[in-house]
């Protein structure tokens, strides 16, 4: 891992992160780089167990236990979410999705839980639009992460909201996976870390990985950092944007399957494993073919876009809950890029994984690169960005 721990100790040095920690898993065996700072402040080094906000990294491990889920026969792709959510029963369209919330049609149909799992339910989140429907999120759902809000009220002010597109026209990245685990909590009666613990953790043996970091285990968190308007490091109480609190309340019923949990290196290779180790039996091959195929149309691919930058390009796709290679030439790196079936889903923190089946191989990146939106349009954090893609080179050469 020298040329690794090179690569990253080279972006701490230029002062553009913190730390970070790289795992490279091929042939049964992990080389792990653990570079920098997880308290610079403090002097304390970044070590292979540090825990991390995943944030959108969440999103496959809940919907891999989505996919426990169909499998069993508890739903099927094509069922209505209103079997179990009525709320969403009769949704209103809004005819231009930065328009007046009173401009409205129907739902051509009623969302599934294939719509949910495809990103492809006209649902979208605060901070992704410029009209009314923004302040309309925040008003009615609070913050991302840490909403007061329980899961039954949150499920009734989402379903309260209209959709910005029809649903299955078109892929919309929103809040369709928070969605999604609360539906699976209702489905099971329990809280959602407590679906995801009996169905993915346990089974796989990942101990660190929760909604909440353990006063035992607190040491090990990597410190949230991002940048002042200098453009300098600097560390953080919270993420950014106010969507969470430095602390998580020990009483607190909603949880975001989206963006939510914490994790480490190991964990996350544990969960990864899944899709390139036949040894790992959380999924059979049927589901996991079903889980990583892509689903999109053609035109609902190129014509995706997040801050008006292109989600998937011409080479990558999206199946259920992951992004899917299907062109190993022009694949993006961020979603994952190495041979055709190749997985992966970035987090909006810095952390970055992908799954190659064609190597058996995983490589995952963690760091808390926490950003504004105007830091990044100013150009700051790119250090970042710019070490997940010599890592994403130097791990698949």
């Amino acid at each position: 891992m020298n040329a690794i721990d090179e690569a990253l100790g080279a972006v701490v040095a230029a002062g553009d992160l913190a730390g970070a920690v790289g795992l490279v898993w091929r042939g049964g065996a992990a080389q792990v780089a653990a570079v920098g700072w997880r308290d610079m402040e403090a002097g304390l080094p970044m070590q292979r167990d540090s825990l991390f906000r995943i944030a959108s990294m969440s999103k496959p491990i809940v919907s891999a236990a989505a996919m426990t889920m169909l499998q069993e026969r508890r739903f099927s792709l094509e069922d209505p979410i209103s079997r179990v959510a009525p709320e969403f029963m009769r949704m209103r369209v809004l005819r231009d999705p930065d328009g007046p919330l009173e401009d409205t049609v129907p739902a051509d149909r009623q969302i599934t839980f294939e719509d949910l799992l495809t990103h492809r339910a006209g649902l979208t989140q605060a901070g992704f639009q410029s009209g009314p429907i923004d302040a309309a999120h925040r008003e009615a759902l609070g913050p991302d992460l840490d909403s007061p809000l329980s899961p039954d009220a949150w499920i009734s002010g989402l379903a309260s909201l209209p959709l910005v597109g029809q649903p299955g026209a078109a892929f919309t990245y929103g809040r369709s996976t928070d969605l999604l685990g609360l539906l699976l909590a209702r489905m099971e009666g329990a809280p959602l870390e407590e679906v995801l613990r009996h169905r993915v953790f346990e089974p796989l043996g990942m101990t660190d990985t929760g909604f909440s970091v353990p006063p035992e285990t607190r040491h090990r968190r990597a410190g949230l950092y991002g940048f002042d308007m200098t453009g300098r490091l600097k560390k953080l109480d919270a993420p950014p944007g106010g969507v969470a609190l430095p602390e998580r309340p020990e009483d607190m019923e909603f949880a975001s399957g989206g963006a939510g949990l914490w994790s480490t290196a190991d964990d996350y290779l544990a969960f990864a494993r899944v899709f390139v180790d036949p040894s790992v039996k959380l999924l059979s091959r049927e589901t996991l073919a079903l889980m990583t195929t892509n689903r999109l149309a053609e035109p609902q691919r190129l014509g995706a876009n997040m801050f008006g930058m292109p989600t998937f390009g011409t080479g990558s796709g999206f199946g259920l809950g992951v992004a899917t290679a299907l062109d190993p030439a022009t694949a993006q790196v961020m979603r994952g890029k190495g041979g055709v079936g190749t997985v992966g889903w970035p987090g909006a923190y810095g952390g970055w994984w992908q799954a190659d089946p064609t190597t058996g191989s995983v490589a995952i990146l963690l760091m808390h690169n926490m950003l504004e939106l105007e830091q990044l349009t100013a150009g700051f954090g790119l250090g970042g960005y710019g070490a997940i893609m010599e890592f994403h080179a130097l791990a698949t050469a």
